[in-house]
């Protein structure tokens, strides 16, 4: 059956990830160093790795599987994969944009599989910002999801050659927390959030925010690599990386906020660094697509497999009895990410 056009889209999507992945990937994690206490007087037996983002959403482990696709063939097989391997390890996994269902039903399939898959494990639901409530819950209802995820990505879609123009989301994002009744997560994807953004996010009442930050998948490459018409090479670096975020994060957060992390993950580590820098929860989708799609299925079984123990470890290397309390770990950052600091007045 021939695909539509969104459909290719993402498969497009799904090629170029793989093809840019080692070219721009940057391990801003490194400008984090934390420090060893050799006396945590702690018992790995000690360590829950349960997190609860809301009232009524707990997650058994602390990074996930986070979005990355849906609407095609392809990706209906990439999702069957990952949510296999979210049930088996008990990971919360979001579904990448199901905008795409309103426009072509074909692309059900490639969603529906995922519940399918992971019969009774947490699932957030993704839309973009301007989704109407009808969309939310349809996507909703599809994946009987735990949770939404709303993207802002106004920089990706300025550079898409197809992409919207018109970015005024806040009051539909507040109207969408007030009307539904899972929780509402409003993520980046990939360029990093400000205080300024995120007081405005606490304003319009989100109080689940990932700042996904610079640092894993480039959108802004993928798009440039599909716009045969305009060169925005000049915005390959936009944005502020995953640590610069979660300091940004850090200083503007109140009352019931809770951060969510996403954006260069590559390691069991950086799960810590950014529980360490503020996150509540981490979500991984580069890496773990980059695995899948290089080294296979079995492969990032068993790297899903260590990151659950090595986590654990960490957390007992560290004194903490959970994750929410790496918040009050020491640590030191780089020259460059402390001039940031300090230039944003974050430190």
């Amino acid at each position: 059956m021939m695909e539509s056009r969104h459909a290719q889209r993402k498969n497009e999507h799904l090629s170029l990830a793989a093809k840019y992945y080692d070219q721009v990937h940057r391990h801003y994690f490194d400008q984090v160093r934390l420090i060893h206490d050799s006396l945590p007087e702690m018992s790995t037996d000690d360590v829950d790795l349960h997190v609860q983002l809301a009232d009524n959403l707990k997650i058994e482990n602390p990074f996930y599987i986070e979005a990355m696709t849906g609407g095609s063939e392809q990706a209906l097989k990439v999702n069957r994969q990952l949510a296999q391997l979210a049930h088996k390890h008990h990971l919360a996994m979001a579904t990448g944009s199901l905008s795409i269902i309103s426009k072509d039903p074909q692309a059900y399939a490639s969603f529906d599989v995922i519940r399918e898959e992971n019969p009774d494990g947490i699932i957030f639901a993704n839309l973009s910002a301007n989704a109407t409530l009808d969309q939310a819950q349809e996507a909703i209802s599809l994946l009987h999801a735990d949770a939404l995820e709303l993207h802002i990505n106004a920089a990706q879609e300025l550079i898409m050659p197809e992409g919207d123009r018109d970015f005024n989301w806040l009051d539909n994002i507040q109207y969408l927390v007030s009307e539904l009744d899972i929780p509402v997560i409003v993520k980046e994807v990939g360029f990093g959030m400000s205080k300024t953004t995120i007081a405005k996010l606490q304003t319009h009442d989100v109080h689940l925010i990932n700042v996904s930050g610079r640092g894993g998948t480039n959108f802004a490459a993928i798009e440039n690599r599909r716009n045969h018409d305009i060169d925005f090479a000049s915005l390959l670096d936009w944005g502020q990386t995953t640590p610069e975020a979660l300091l940004e994060a850090h200083s503007s957060r109140r009352g019931k906020t809770e951060i969510i992390a996403s954006g260069g993950i590559i390691s069991p580590l950086d799960v810590i660094k950014a529980g360490v820098l503020g996150a509540r929860a981490v979500g991984v989708a580069g890496y773990f697509l980059n695995v899948l799609q290089r080294d296979g299925y079995e492969r990032l079984d068993q790297i899903l497999s260590e990151w659950i123990v090595i986590v654990k470890r960490l957390l007992a290397l560290l004194g903490c009895a959970s994750f929410t309390d790496l918040s009050r770990v020491d640590y030191v950052l780089g020259t460059d990410l402390l001039s940031y600091a300090r230039q944003r007045h974050l430190r």
